[in-house]
């Protein structure tokens, strides 16, 4: 019986993915403006610049960002994102959470295909698991993490190279990383990632995700599962 793994890779036919590395809100969960009103729940003074900033940063390990907002002072980072966790929650019980459309299929796709997948976030594993929960989503996806999980958030690699360890890959290579913004694009690529795909159903569109590096830009992640059985031959 042939594996993904007994294939050799030839600069025609690449690596085959093993593990995809997902993120979730803006990938595969619809955000439609949730993030940016938690910030304002969190930070109600927030300026025009401090929006800006978060809506530049989306994917970004939210503490990280509020540590810049604070200007560095821990304990008003950590209580910002405590109550920016806390609002994110409170939405997601509300019922303001949904899957972007295709997506619960492609993980499904994903799996069926061989491949381990993994969902990733910014956010607290609190708020990851409330999420998931609200979705159903409980056993869809073989991991998922937070930073708290893997000790720095994105864009640093710690994410995808957790998963990659956890999933016992054979290479970075035969890592596939999706994601709606230059952070998601960046982390792949700091992790070494044979594919790193943006998709335009979230906070920045592929003008950014291009610049950023992304090897490839979809509708949404919907098409990965095919791009990913199309590049394998």
């Amino acid at each position: 019986m042939v594996t993904m793994t007994d294939r050799a890779p030839t600069p025609e036919r690449p690596a085959p993915t093993e593990l995809v590395v997902l993120d979730m809100a803006g990938t595969t969960v619809a955000d439609d403006g949730l993030v940016e009103e938690a910030f304002r729940a969190a930070l109600p003074d927030a300026g025009p610049e401090q929006t800006a900033y978060v809506l530049a940063t989306m994917g970004t390990s939210k503490i990280t960002v509020f540590r810049h907002l604070t200007g560095g002072d821990e304990t008003r980072a950590q209580e910002a994102n405590t109550a920016f966790e806390q609002a994110y929650a409170r939405l997601v019980d509300d019922g303001h959470c949904a899957p972007l459309p295709g997506a619960e299929e492609a993980l499904r796709r994903l799996r069926a295909q061989g491949r381990t997948v993994a969902l990733t976030t910014g956010f607290a594993r609190t708020t990851q698991e409330r999420i998931i929960a609200a979705l159903g989503w409980h056993g869809l996806a073989d991991l998922t993490l937070c930073p708290a999980d893997a000790g720095r958030g994105r864009p640093h690699p710690d994410l995808v190279l957790t998963a990659a360890l956890r999933a016992r890959v054979s290479s970075v290579a035969a890592v596939a990383v999706a994601g709606d913004t230059d952070s998601d694009v960046r982390t792949g690529l700091n992790a070494g990632a044979g594919v790193v795909a943006g998709v335009r159903t979230g906070a920045h569109g592929e003008e950014e995700l291009r610049a950023a590096g992304a090897t490839h830009v979809l509708d949404s992640v919907a098409s990965l599962p095919g791009l990913l059985e199309a590049r394998e031959g």
